[in-house]
């Protein structure tokens, strides 16, 4: 006789429709990546010049940033699971927190980046730089406001039972979407040399 826990099948996380968006959205990010390769082989010497002139020190902030708050999110996820959803609710908070970090830190390159001149109109480079980053950037608002959203109905425990799991791992899945397209840019739009 098989007991409950050996008939549970295995699923996929979170909401197939999130699933479709993910792909969409990682399509878009593909061909926009595509993009930026192609254009930097064609102006291979301007984009060197150009990337130069960013601190990658804070592409290291913001990396960190982004993916300590995508550790947050998956610990409240394993704390939700673990039947401890105000626990969750801290570790949500957390990965806002550190969210937050990379939106100041890459508000304040922006501010001083536009200050400097270094525009999309100033080159190719910094054209596709904006691009990217810039929609990259509008994807993590949207999940710093999931991250608020959901701590507040893991504290009233909308997610004490299994079946209700989904809305929030749907959210995580896409934190870590932004962060594997980060993991992506980071390299191109800061470290190659």
């Amino acid at each position: 006789m098989s007991t409950s826990a050996e008939r549970q099948v295995a699923r996929l996380p979170g909401d197939l429709a999130m699933w479709f968006l993910i792909l969409a959205e990682l399509t878009v990010f593909a061909l926009l990546i595509l993009t930026f390769a192609i254009t930097q082989v064609v102006s291979g010497e301007q984009f060197a010049a150009s990337r130069a002139l960013l601190d990658g020190s804070i592409g290291l902030v913001l990396t960190i940033s982004l993916l300590t708050a995508g550790f947050f999110a998956a610990f409240a996820v394993h704390r939700v699971r673990a039947g401890r959803s105000r626990e969750a609710a801290l570790w949500l908070l957390a990965a806002l927190a550190s969210g937050c970090i990379y939106v100041v830190v890459k508000g304040n390159e922006y501010a001083h980046l536009i200050e400097a001149g270094l525009d999309m109109e100033h080159d190719r480079f910094f054209a596709l730089y904006w691009i990217l980053g810039g929609f990259h950037f509008l994807h993590v608002l949207p999940g710093l406001l999931l991250f608020g959203g959901l701590a507040r109905r893991c504290w009233r425990g909308v997610y004490d039972r299994p079946d209700k799991h989904g809305e929030l791992e749907s959210c995580v899945l896409y934190w870590h979407m932004i962060d594997l397209i980060w993991v992506l840019l980071l390299p191109l739009l800061y470290l190659q040399r």
